[in-house]
């Protein structure tokens, strides 16, 4: 089954992966498994994320590919981003993280202390 059908089947509710299976080794893994973000989207959401990401961003093919104005597309976009969250690509480091780092001298106490008292 398609992701696309998968969307349809649901109507958008949230669901959970209970097994995974890699098709090349037959492997399977249970547990809980949660989707991606882009997953939950709509299908016609996914369709439009995935002609944007093929367009590079560039709102003017996709005014072209799908036929509508400006603000159109740039009200989709934002209509669909606010329904995402955002993924934090550089975490802050955990307090352990902070002290390890201190303890091999990688940072001052002094950055140490700052590090720990921003996390607060």
């Amino acid at each position: 089954m398609e992701w696309q059908e998968l969307t349809k089947l649901t109507g958008g509710q949230p669901l959970i992966v209970e097994r995974v299976r890699l098709a090349e080794t037959g492997v399977a893994v249970e547990g809980a498994f949660e989707l991606p973000q882009l997953a939950a989207l709509s299908v016609e959401d996914q369709v439009f994320v995935t002609a944007f990401v093929r367009c590079h961003g560039s709102i003017k093919e996709m005014e072209r590919v799908f036929g509508i104005s400006y603000p159109t597309v740039k009200n989709r976009l934002n209509r669909i981003a606010s329904s995402l969250e955002f993924v934090d690509t550089d975490p802050a480091p955990s307090h352990s993280e902070v002290i390890q780092r201190l303890k091999r001298g990688e940072i001052t106490a002094a950055e140490a202390i700052r590090e720990l008292e921003a996390q607060s």
